[in-house]
This record gives C-alpha cells, sequence and structure tokens, in this order.
C-alpha cells in the first residue's frame, strides 16, 4: 500500500508552526537519516543561518543489545556549544517516541539546552512514552502492523508498507 503525502505542504506547515521561534535564534537538529533530510528543507524554509546539527541515534536507542548496531552509523554533528541554546529537534516519523528519548539523551550528553522544540513530519499513533510534537506535518491514522518509511533526501517520498517481523 502506497499513501500519497504532499511532503511539500507538510514541511511548509511545518515551518509556518516553527517561525515564531526564529526570536530565540534556535539550532536546528536532524536525526539521521530522514530527520535530517526533514531539517535540511525545514532550515532552507526558514532561513537559518547556523549550521545545521545531526544526530545519530544508534548507541543510544533502549533496543540496541537487542537488534545490534545499525550498519549505516553516521557521525552526530553539533555545529556549536548547545548550552543554554533553543533546539529545534526534527525527526521524520513520531511513533513511539523511542527515538525522541534517545535523541534527547544523546542531546543532554552534549550539553544543557535551554529548550527542545519537537517537529516531525509524520505523526501517527502507538506512543509509548509521554513524548508529544510541537510542529508537525501531518496526522497518519495507521494499522500497528503498518510502517512508514522515508526515502531521500532528492526526491523525498514517504512510503508506508507493512511492518518487518
Amino acid at each position: 500500500m502506497t499513501e500519497r503525502i504532499d511532503i511539500d505542504a507538510a514541511i511548509a506547515h511545518m515551518a509556518d508552526a516553527l517561525r515564531p521561534l526564529l526570536s530565540r535564534n534556535p539550532l536546528m537538529v536532524g536525526i539521521h537519516s530522514g530527520g535530517v533530510w526533514i531539517a535540511q528543507r525545514l532550515h532552507q524554509s526558514l532561513g537559518l543561518t547556523e549550521p545545521l546539527g545531526a544526530l545519530d541515534i544508534s548507541f543510544y536507542r533502549d533496543d540496541f543489545t537487542r537488534v545490534g548496531i545499525n550498519p549505516q552509523v553516521k557521525a552526530s554533528e553539533l555545529p556549536v556549544n548547545i548550552d543554554d541554546r533553543h533546539i529545534i529537534l526534527v525527526d521524520d516519523v513520531l511513533h513511539t517516541g523511542r527515538t525522541i528519548r534517545a535523541a534527547m539523551n544523546e542531546l543532554f550528553d552534549y550539553g544543557r539546552p535551554a529548550s527542545i522544540t519537537l517537529a516531525v513530519l509524520i505523526r501517527r499513533e502507538g506512543r509509548e512514552l509521554p513524548i508529544q510534537a510541537d510542529a508537525i506535518g501531518t496526522t497518519l491514522d495507521l494499522a500497528p502492523n503498518q510502517r512508514v518509511k522515508l526515502t531521500g533526501p532528492d526526491p523525498l517520498e514517504l512510503r508506508i508498507g507493512e511492518a518487518r517481523r
């Protein structure tokens, strides 16, 4: 099954929700890989001039010992000190909340931000942790056995299919 989502419209919706935060001089940080692709588009749309940060949360996942390391681990990169900074954390899909929890753990290993605002392209049901997005591109109502996969970066495409067992 492939559901069509207007990714450009969803990113524009996210940018509109984030514009009021620009007076805080936020640092935008994407979560590899899909979150970085979305963050690149948002970064450009919002006219941010500070370099974009990127996190690979592979070593921070709570299922690391069960599923092992992602074979495509990338380096995390935060271009500036994050102490007392307002962070916009960007990911492609908010489902259980575990990826965001891992990303926040990693951010706090780098410093103590003033605030973290969460922006996600897709929000779906199934939260296991009390994590809520502040800027949402769109919400999908999917069955528990369905999976959302963003491919990219150019073009960005969203695929919905059956979850692997």
